[in-house]
């Protein structure tokens, strides 16, 4: 194996600029949505309903419920606006109609995904994502506060509403990984998409800050704030995010990464070439080491991405684990405050713990993945062990340490590949040779693996909850350790084709010698 020598580290360091950093700030940023507001939001309408329905019931007047609501973080909701609009006959329903809220965002979210990245291949990126951005905020702050404001409460219009949410904020993740594509190639790609990629997880955990700073003084505030922070983020990112480096005259990654290669493999090609599949170059260089001119840059089209070499097995493969990694961070607070019988804030502040060994894990097993110049073989062995994980992890004490340590293992092999496949491993299956020089090929096969794998994490909320009313939670990890072991099922042709590489690319300098 030709392990890159400290030149060539240096090189690669020399590349990145003050504008790399605005552009990873930038999108990294981005990531606090009005959806994660929601989270907090939506117990506290479940609350609401619940002491509206007793207190009705009961004949209570509604300051003896004030108290309660105040402490739990929501303020009070008259019973009146409940009972005289009918929106819900009780929790029981309020539920049910929270529950089809997610359901309906994650698959029109996951539809959006696939729209979003062919169009982005084909509009300007910085344009896309702006109005992505701006648009959502709006509809979010007209489902959540103009609606309260107005006192207009309809189930349908809620839904009508978030579906264009759903469909607005998946323009979201195709143009950034194929901006951050554009800025930073396939040389260390791994390791700064692992630790890029904790914008998700940062995000959510921002999303909840910011709603649950202002939740005391109501609801629709909550949406107000995230909102705004939404809508502001989209007009800095239409003035300040550069889509490109040729956008100020500085060379494409892809002529970067292609001199690179050439340099790394030029000592190892002396009597025989070394097949080499994913890893060539797109950039072209005509005799006399002179860069050939570029030709005109096309889009490629949704069909043309769906059978380039690893899109659909990685998309399979993502659907899968998607649903596991979504289920833990939709029901892990669920599962602790019932299961172990914890308050439902501490369950919170535990399940945190998942996040941190996502980030963690994709951070570290790009960096291998770098090391080896492949990405197949690392996920497949870190899947491997999250099966083991899961196991482990269904079977932990009722010890909230012991507890947090298995959750951030189980987050460093579950997460941290999540994190790899729709960041990293997307932008290398975007820019690979079938589409050489085509650089539009990013945002349509990024929306293709995340749609995938969203339309699994939509699928997967539902058969969680029907597993789990009718066999209970072991049952639930049995359904995740089979989710995992399907997701190495769908890579591991990739896995021998990329172990079979690396054998003889180790083999390579003895022959030659």
């Amino acid at each position: 194996m030709a392990w890159p020598d400290r030149s060539r580290r240096g090189t690669l360091l020399s590349r990145f600029s003050h504008h790399h950093v605005v552009v990873f700030l930038l999108t990294f940023f981005r990531r606090p949505r009005s959806k994660d507001a929601t989270l907090g939001v939506e117990v506290c309408l479940a609350n609401a309903v619940e002491f509206s329905a007793s207190s009705h019931a009961c004949d209570v007047t509604p300051d003896t419920h004030y108290g309660r609501l105040k402490n739990s973080g929501c303020i009070w909701i008259s019973v009146l606006l409940w009972s005289s609009n009918h929106l819900f006959p009780n929790a029981k329903g309020a539920t049910l109609f929270l529950g089809t809220l997610d359901t309906i965002f994650l698959f029109s979210y996951a539809v959006g995904l696939f729209i979003s990245g062919f169009v982005g291949d084909r509009l300007n990126l910085r344009c896309v994502l702006s109005f992505g951005m701006c648009s959502s905020a709006l509809v979010a702050f007209v489902f959540g506060t103009v609606t309260e404001w107005l006192h207009f409460y309809n189930k349908w219009f809620y839904c009508a509403l978030w579906v264009v949410n759903g469909l607005l904020q998946s323009t979201g993740w195709p143009c950034v990984v194929a901006v951050m594509g554009n800025w930073f190639g396939k040389a260390g790609r791994g390791v700064i998409f692992g630790l890029w990629s904790a914008c998700a997880s940062v995000g959510n955990i921002l999303g909840a800050c910011l709603a649950s700073s202002v939740l005391q003084y109501g609801y629709e505030y909550a949406f107000l704030v995230t909102a705004s922070v939404q809508f502001a983020g989209g007009v800095v990112i239409f003035f300040g995010l550069l889509v490109s480096p040729e956008e100020i005259g500085l060379p494409g990654m892809e002529a970067k990464d292609g001199s690179l290669e050439e340099d790394s493999r030029r000592p190892l090609i002396t009597g025989a070439s070394i097949e080499d599949d994913d890893d060539q170059s797109n950039y072209s260089v005509q005799a006399g080491g002179a860069p050939a001119e570029p030709h005109e840059v096309k889009a490629i089209s949704f069909s043309q991405a769906c059978c380039l070499p690893g899109v659909i097995p990685y998309s399979l493969a993502y659907a899968c684990l998607k649903l596991v990694n979504y289920s833990f961070f939709f029901w892990l607070p669920f599962y602790l405050s019932k299961n172990f019988k914890w308050k439902e804030a501490e369950a919170d502040q535990l399940s945190i713990w998942y996040d941190v060994g996502g980030i963690i894990g994709g951070t570290l097993q790009g960096f291998i993945s770098d090391l080896l110049q492949k990405r197949a073989p690392v996920l497949a062995l870190s899947l491997l062990l999250a099966t083991g994980s899961l196991v482990g992890y269904s079977r932990s004490p009722n010890s909230k340490s012991i507890n947090a340590l298995l959750m951030a293992v189980t987050g460093f092999f579950i997460g941290g590949p999540s994190n790899m496949i729709s960041s990293a491993i997307s932008a290398d299956l975007g820019r690979q040779e079938q589409i050489r020089g085509s650089s539009e090929a990013l945002a349509t096969v990024t929306g293709i693996i995340d749609g995938t794998g969203s339309i699994g994490a939509a699928a997967g909320q539902y058969l969680v909850s029907l597993i789990q009313d009718k066999l209970g939670w072991m049952w639930v990890f049995y359904f995740f350790i089979l989710m995992t072991s399907c997701t190495i099922v769908f890579i591991l042709p990739l896995v021998v084709r990329e172990v079979g590489h690396l054998v003889r690319r180790r083999r390579a300098p003895v022959l030659n010698e």
